[in-house]
């Protein structure tokens, strides 16, 4: 962490006074409220977790309702403040939409890989608070970052390889297959989603790659469509006065009618204050 606070992108959804309101700051006020609510109701989280047997009991809230289901505490505040830093460096190079859009992925895919590991293997997949969504954003800027300084100088690969690896060794120690596979399936679905939102370029075996965002054409001012209107009547001007000029050349001033004589001295003028 070279700097203590992450640059300010000015690329905020909104401001609440000094506040931008960025995706990851969206995501950070949400979770804080839903600690608040905790504190509250401590029996909200048990409502709001997801499994895939309570999914299937009926409880079709829960897929949505996860990400605020966890618990206020020391290391949960702790992670809260990490997953801001880092988020906000990957929000300043993508912009708020893509990382909008990478954030909604992380939650998908997580839901999804709990869903089918959950089904398909033995075991119970929870999820509950934002926990491995900050892991997951954790590991996708040490991925683009792998060689940044992180505590006591330690790069940033030798501390995501380290927590990743500590993660899968408890899980195996654990049996706990449907666990492991989740987090796998999770780990190919978000790096597939993080290419497509413009980050992991320099990982050739990902597959996908971003998708070249349509610039909107400028709108003109004022002023500006003035000089358009402008133009394109000095062009018709000049063509017209052109055909003038060749029935003169070819037949005399004569060949032209008390109208056309008019508009010649009109379209002289103009041209003249163009």
């Amino acid at each position: 962490m070279s700097r203590l606070w992450p640059e300010r992108s000015g690329d905020a959804w909104a401001r609440i006074g000094r506040l931008e309101v960025t995706s990851v700051m969206a995501v950070v006020l949400l979770t804080v409220a839903g600690w608040l609510v905790w504190v509250v109701v401590p029996g909200l989280t048990a409502l709001l977790a997801f499994t895939p047997d309570l999914l299937l009991a009926g409880h079709v809230w829960r897929p949505f309702t996860w990400p605020v289901a966890g618990a206020l505490g020391l290391f949960p505040v702790l992670n809260l403040v990490f997953f801001w830093y880092f988020g906000t460096e990957l929000e300043n190079q993508i912009g708020r939409r893509r990382m909008a859009a990478l954030l909604v992925g992380i939650w998908a895919s997580l839901t999804l890989a709990a869903l089918v590991a959950g089904l398909v293997l033995p075991g119970t997949v929870g999820l509950a608070g934002i926990g491995l969504v900050e892991f997951l954003v954790l590991l996708l800027w040490v991925a683009e970052y792998p060689n940044r300084p992180l505590f006591f100088g330690i790069k940033s690969w030798v501390f995501g390889a380290v927590l990743l690896g500590l993660q899968l060794l408890l899980m195996v120690a654990s049996r706990d297959a449907a666990g492991l596979v989740s987090l796998l399936l999770s780990l190919v679905l978000v790096a597939v989603l993080a290419k497509r939102q413009g980050l992991l370029t320099e990982y050739a075996f990902v597959p996908g790659g971003a998708r070249p965002q349509r610039r909107r054409p400028a709108r003109q001012t004022r002023a500006q469509k003035q000089q358009a209107k402008q133009a394109t009547v000095r062009a018709t001007d000049r063509e017209r006065l052109d055909q003038l000029l060749d029935r003169i050349n070819e037949a005399g001033i004569g060949a032209l009618t008390d109208a056309e004589r008019k508009e010649l001295t009109a379209i002289r003028d103009r041209l003249r204050k163009g």
